[in-house]
């Protein structure tokens, strides 16, 4: 697995990507309009302004812990326990002006950033994280790829594309890599004597592959790393499906942001075995 930029990995990188693509958001609500903050994303049910809602109210619950009371809708996009957790602070900021919103993002943001660079916090410090006490590094990795995705959202609404080749950019990236394993072998259940092959062309550049083999005493198959700089055996009548696509293209594939129909990719292999894989290489839940 390759990328170009690199994923940050040291706390100085992650806390800087943070700061990149929050700040992107806030510059960008700026300078929206009344009618921009209305626009429709590409989640349903969202505007631009709910996207930025949405960013203040789990970073303010990440950093105080307070959960919104307010009664919510029964919205058609609103579908499990989870979905009504993140609604709330969307619902609590609807009837607020899109540039107190923004005000919002931006002093909750200097708090987080002071947290983050507290003297003595590291990459272990325990924080407080989406799903219960996490590592400040493992916390500051899902909030970058969270945040820069809804970052993309905006700007997808707006017309104004950006930051693909940003420090969000490649977290996203790099996450998206170290679970195509189980993307390719486990969700998409390509069959075993298949490599398949992802050649993105930027601005993010990178490649990553995997090989599916036969799983242990019968059992499913699994995926196994390729370009990790581990030897394994492969077989000559291996079947090699190369998916070439911009970073762009692979990143709201992988969010989850409309099907795989409204991208443009190409195809050196199997077609089927790259539509599989494509359909199922979301990786935002």
């Amino acid at each position: 697995m390759s990328l170009h930029p690199a994923a940050p990995e040291d706390l100085a990188g992650l806390v800087a990507a943070y700061q990149q693509t929050t700040q992107a958001i806030i510059d960008l609500g700026r300078s929206c309009s009344d009618a921009d903050f209305d626009l429709p994303t590409a989640c349903p049910g969202w505007t631009v302004k709910d996207q930025i809602s949405h960013v203040v109210g789990l970073e303010s619950w990440l950093h105080t812990g307070e959960v919104p009371r307010v009664d919510l809708p029964d919205y058609d996009h609103v579908r499990h326990e989870a979905g009504k957790f993140i609604e709330r602070s969307v619902e609590l900021r609807r009837g607020m002006l899109g540039a107190k919103v923004v005000n919002e993002l931006e002093t909750i943001v200097a708090h987080r950033v002071e947290q983050f660079s507290a003297p003595g916090m590291t990459l272990e410090s325990v924080v407080r994280g989406a799903w219960g006490p996490a590592p400040a590094g493992e916390n500051l990795r899902t909030r970058v790829l969270d945040i820069w995705t809804h970052e993309q959202d905006i700007r997808q609404a707006l017309r104004r594309p950006g930051n693909l080749d940003s420090g969000g950019a490649a977290v996203f990236m790099d996450m998206l890599f170290s679970q195509l394993p189980k993307l390719v072998a486990r969700n998409a259940g390509i069959e075993p004597g298949n490599v398949v092959i992802f050649d993105v062309t930027g601005p993010v550049l990178g490649r990553a592959g995997v090989w599916v083999e036969e799983g242990e005493d019968g059992g499913k198959p699994r995926g196994i790393p390729l370009f990790s700089g581990v030897a394994h055996d492969g077989d000559p009548r291996d079947v090699f499906t190369t998916i070439t696509l911009s970073t762009d293209a692979l990143t709201r594939r992988a969010a989850g942001r409309g099907s795989v129909d409204d991208i443009h990719f190409t195809v050196h292999g199997d077609e089927s075995v790259a539509r599989r894989v494509l359909e199922n290489v979301v990786l935002v839940p």
